[in-house]
Formats: structure tokens, C-alpha cells, sequence
């Protein structure tokens, strides 16, 4: 499993989880990563809203305590989202750019290796064009009634 952010900026830091992640891992992982992101691109985090699915690790009481102390605004989002979420798509986008190795990784550490490499090198337009999809996202959800959409 990975664990990665995207902003305006580009993607922020990925970590690789081994094992099963559960709500203090979860938050230690905000700790570190989202926070080194933001300060890597000099985001001020009051300009921050920050956004996540229903997961029972994101709604946690620890990890609920902590974003209500930070700066930034937390999204209220609905369960159930994907087509939404814009990391989801960026997943998407990893895993096409994984597929195009001419050969397959020999293990987990050349994966996990691969994984950085391709991750490092979203362009920062990937992100926005992603950023920028969401109010016809938004649309296409309403129009369709909460049903499938193209997303």
C-alpha cells in the first residue's frame, strides 16, 4: 500500500506502508508526510483545504483531534466518492505509467523503486488538470443523481 498527497504545486511525498495501516499510523503518516509536503512547496497552510474519503482511519477520534488543531480546513466529503477524488485518478495515472516498463519489476524493491521514480515525475500540470476537473466532477454527480458518472 502507498500513501501519497497531491497539491496545485505537484505530488508531495509517498511513503510506502508495509503491513495494515490503522488510525495512529495514519496520523503519524500526516504528521510526517503531508506536513513536509506543504513545507517543501512553501504552502501556507491556512490556503490549505485539505481532502480525504470516510475511511474508519481517516474519521478516527485521534486523527479528527489532530486535523481540528491544524491550520488548514479538512473537507467534509462523502463516502462512497471515488469519482470525485482527484488522488484517485492520479492513482490511476501511476499505475498506467507503471505499465509502460518494458519489463516487469524483479520484486518489491525495484516496484517500490519504479513506484518514486514515476511518482517524482507527475508533472505538475497532471495535478492540476485534475484539481481543475473537479467542479465538472461535481456537475456530473449532480446531474446524474448521485449514479454513475464518466468519472
Amino acid at each position: 500500500m502507498i500513501w501519497g498527497c497531491m497539491t496545485w504545486k505537484g505530488v508531495g511525498y509517498a511513503t510506502k506502508i508495509d503491513g495494515r495501516m490503522d488510525g495512529d499510523l495514519y496520523l503519524q503518516i500526516l504528521k510526517d508526510e503531508l506536513l513536509n509536503s506543504l513545507q517543501f512547496y512553501d504552502l501556507n497552510p491556512s490556503d490549505i483545504i485539505f481532502q480525504q474519503d470516510n475511511d474508519p482511519k481517516h474519521t478516527c477520534r485521534i486523527v479528527k483531534t489532530w486535523l481540528e488543531e491544524q491550520d488548514f480546513r479538512t473537507m467534509v466529503w462523502p463516502a462512497q466518492s471515488p469519482d470525485l477524488n482527484p488522488i484517485e485518478h492520479l492513482w490511476g495515472y501511476l499505475k498506467r505509467k507503471l505499465a509502460d516498463h518494458e519489463h516487469p519489476p524483479n520484486g518489491i524493491y525495484e516496484l517500490w523503486d519504479r513506484i518514486q521514480e514515476d511518482w517524482e515525475g507527475i508533472a505538475v500540470e497532471e495535478c492540476q488538470k485534475l484539481i481543475e476537473s473537479m467542479p465538472r466532477r461535481v456537475e456530473a454527480v449532480l446531474k446524474a443523481k448521485g449514479a454513475y458518472t464518466k468519472y
